[in-house]
C-alpha cells in the first residue's frame, strides 16, 4: 500500500475506491505513469483517483487524450479533459488519429491506432505504464456479445488487468468496480463528462448489451420487469465468471507452454508439430497449439479465427498441403510443418538493419544502397538448397538482402556468411508473452 492508512480512513464515501487503485498499482515501475482520458465518465473518474493518488504519493502522472475526429465535438471533449487536467495540476497531451487510406474495420484501425500513439506518447515522455478505464461494466458487456458470436473460453474470458501492446505496459485498475460507483464518485465532487451517442445507438452490438444489463426486457405487452436481471444475471456476476474463465484460460496456457515444450520443433522460422504426439494431448491444448504456431510463424498480432475444435489436423482433412492465416501448412517427414506463405511477403521491403515481417533481425555490412525482401523464385537460382533441410516454400519466404534485382545474401539458404539472421522472439517466448 502506498496511501497512508489514516489519509484512506478520512476520506468517506471514496476510501474503497482509492484503496482499489493504490493496490491496483502496488506493483507497477517507478517511471511516471500515463492516464488514458477519453472524457468519458470511467475514464474522467480515474484521472480524478490518479490525481489525488498522486498528490498523497509524490508519484509522477500524466494524461493523455486521442481525438479520432469521428464526431464533431471529439476536439471538444479533449479540450474539457484538457481544462480538468490543468485544474487538477496533472500535465496533458491531445494526440490527433487520421484515419490511413483504406482502413476496413474502423473501429479496429482506430482502437489500433490509439494505442500506436498513446504508445508512442508515452516512451517520448519518459512514462513506464499507461492506465485505462475499464470497469466490470466493460467485461460483462464484452462476454455479452461473445457470447452472441459463440466464443469460447479466450473469448468470454475477463481482460486482463496488465498487458503489454506496442512496446508499453498497460494496466486496468478499475475492472472490479462498477460503472454506477464512478458515476457516483463524480457527482460528489461535481465534475461532468462527455457521453458517447453511439452507447444509444441500437445499431452498435454493445449498446444491446448494456441496455441488457441495465434495463428491463421491452415485449410487446410493455416493459417486463424479467430478462438478465430476473435471473440474477449483473454485470457483477458476468464479471465474476469471466474472470474465472480468465484463469482456466492461463491453466490451458500452462500446459500448451508444457506440450510445446515437449513435441515443437522450430527450424529457422519453421515450427515442425508431430503428428504421432498430437492424439494424446487434449483436444482444446492441441488447439492452441496450432493456432498459436499459425501466428507465431504467419507474424500476426491477431489469432487466426478459422482454427475449429478439430485444430490444425481436422482443418487439413486429407490435404498434404494447407495456406492459412498467412501461412502454409505442410504433411512433411511425420509432421505438420508450418512456414511462412511467400505471397503473404512478396510485398514486403525494410532496410537491412530493421526488423523484417515483424521477427527478423538481420546482422551484416549494412548499407543503404541495401533492403530486405523475400528470397522467393531466387532459390531455384541455388543449387544447394536442398542442403539446408528446409522446404521450398521455407526459403522463398525467407528474408534476402538485395541490391536492386541483384541478390547478396540469403542466410537461411546459405548465400553470403558475410550475413546472418536472427529471430527477434521465439516460439517459447511467443507462447509465455501470450
Amino acid at each position: 500500500m502506498q496511501l497512508s492508512r489514516s489519509w484512506l480512513d478520512r476520506q468517506g464515501e471514496d476510501r474503497a475506491l482509492l484503496q482499489a487503485v493504490d493496490a491496483a498499482l502496488a506493483d507497477l515501475p517507478a517511471a511516471r505513469i500515463g492516464i488514458a482520458v477519453s472524457g468519458g465518465g470511467d475514464s474522467v473518474a480515474l484521472l480524478h483517483l490518479l490525481a489525488r493518488w498522486s498528490a498523497q504519493t509524490g508519484r509522477s502522472i500524466a494524461a493523455v487524450t486521442v481525438d479520432h475526429q469521428l464526431r464533431a465535438s471529439s476536439r471538444a471533449e479533449a479540450d474539457a479533459v484538457a481544462d480538468l487536467c490543468a485544474k487538477l495540476g496533472v500535465s496533458h497531451d491531445t494526440l490527433v488519429w487520421s484515419r490511413p487510406a483504406g482502413a476496413g474495420n474502423l473501429a479496429a484501425a482506430a482502437r489500433d491506432g490509439r494505442y500506436g500513439l498513446m504508445a508512442a506518447w508515452a516512451r517520448g515522455s519518459g512514462i513506464g505504464c499507461i492506465l485505462l478505464g475499464h470497469t466490470e461494466g466493460d467485461i460483462a458487456e464484452n462476454f455479452l456479445m461473445r457470447l452472441g458470436r459463440s466464443a469460447g473460453i479466450d473469448g468470454l474470458s475477463a481482460m486482463d488487468p496488465l498487458f503489454t501492446r506496442d512496446g508499453m505496459l498497460w494496466s486496468r485498475p478499475l475492472l472490479g468496480q462498477g460503472r454506477q460507483s464512478l458515476r457516483d464518485y463524480l457527482g460528489r465532487h461535481g465534475i461532468s463528462w462527455a457521453e458517447d451517442p453511439g452507447n444509444d445507438d441500437p445499431r452498435y452490438a454493445r449498446t444491446l448489451a448494456r441496455r441488457a444489463l441495465t434495463h428491463p426486457a421491452v415485449t410487446d405487452l410493455g416493459q417486463d420487469p424479467g430478462g438478465l436481471r430476473a435471473l440474477g444475471i449483473t454485470a457483477s456476476r458476468i464479471a465474476h465468471t469471466s474472470h474465472a474463465l480468465r484463469q482456466a484460460r492461463a491453466a490451458l496456457a500452462h500446459y500448451t507452454r508444457l506440450e510445446a515444450a515437449a513435441h515443437v520443433t522450430q527450424r529457422g522460422g519453421d515450427l515442425l508439430l508431430p503428428l504421432a504426439a498430437l492424439p494424446a494431448i487434449p483436444a482444446d491444448v492441441a488447439r492452441r497449439l496450432g493456432v498459436a504456431a499459425l501466428q507465431w510463424v504467419g507474424s500476426s498480432p491477431y489469432p487466426p479465427r478459422r482454427i475449429g475444435a478439430g485444430g490444425l489436423v481436422a482443418a487439413m482433412g486429407a490435404q498434404q498441403r494447407l495456406t492459412l492465416a498467412g501461412c502454409i501448412v505442410l504433411r512433411r517427414k511425420g509432421c505438420l510443418h508450418i512456414t511462412r506463405e511467400y505471397n503473404a511477403v512478396r510485398d514486403l521491403r525494410a532496410q537491412t538493419d530493421a526488423i523484417w515481417d515483424r521477427r527478423w533481425r538481420l546482422t551484416g555490412p549494412h548499407a543503404r544502397d541495401l533492403e530486405v525482401r523475400a528470397l522467393g523464385a531466387a532459390v531455384a537460382d541455388l543449387p544447394d538448397w536442398r542442403a539446408t533441410g528446409l522446404p521450398r516454400p521455407s526459403l522463398m519466404a525467407s528474408p534476402a538482402v538485395w541490391r536492386g534485382q541483384t541478390l547478396i545474401a540469403a542466410p537461411l539458404a546459405g548465400v553470403n556468411p558475410d550475413w546472418s539472421v536472427q529471430i527477434v522472439a521465439d516460439f517459447t517466448s511467443f507462447l509465455l508473452s501470450h
